[in-house]
């Protein structure tokens, strides 16, 4: 059963803008075959150029659904960000479950840092803790895309490490395995 937080900037969320939320990504509920228990993390926002985006978080037990899109119309960018998570799903459906994974997770902290160029310090200005899954290293691009980072830290399902796999500058990808 899917459990909705919807939120808005700028505006009230209607019922019915509430009610299409809910149809269009209940939709994705059909990839699966028990409907799992999920909060489905939805932020909406109007801007003064008549634009709006919509972001839509999803985590599951072994995935992490994001979509977010900007369009010229609210209900246009709950279409778009429906689309995109129905590809995510597809993709992860034909390409993640290839191997068994080992039960099990660890917790990581990761802390985004920004570098103030004039006064050359660090500051920490968001902190994030999540489990890492295990999966092989394609499955982390995989994820690591859908999420649409540069990066993805995970647990190696075979070698039971912590690795990271990032986007280079040319458009392939790198690993970096830890001992």
């Amino acid at each position: 059963m899917l459990n909705y937080n919807i939120r808005a900037e700028n505006f009230e969320v209607t019922e019915a803008i509430r009610a299409y939320v809910e149809k269009k990504i209940s939709k994705l509920e059909r990839f699966f075959e028990d409907a799992p228990d999920a909060n489905v993390n939805v932020k909406m926002k109007t801007y003064t150029d008549k634009t709006a985006k919509v972001e839509v978080t999803i985590p599951l037990p072994r995935l992490v659904l994001r979509a977010e899109e900007k369009s010229e119309e609210l209900y246009g960018s709950i279409d778009l960000v429906s689309d995109k998570l129905e590809r995510q799903l597809r993709k992860h459906k034909t390409k993640i479950n290839r191997r068994p994974r080992s039960k099990g997770a660890d917790a990581i902290k990761v802390e985004v840092t920004k570098v103030e160029e004039s006064e050359k310090e660090f500051e920490i200005v968001r902190n994030k803790q999540f489990q890492l899954k295990p999966m092989n290293s394609e499955e982390a691009v995989l994820q690591m895309n859908m999420l649409g980072h540069d990066f993805f830290i995970y647990n190696d399902a075979d070698s039971e490490t912590t690795n990271i796999v990032y986007k280079r500058r040319d458009g392939k990808f790198g690993l970096i395995e830890t001992e």
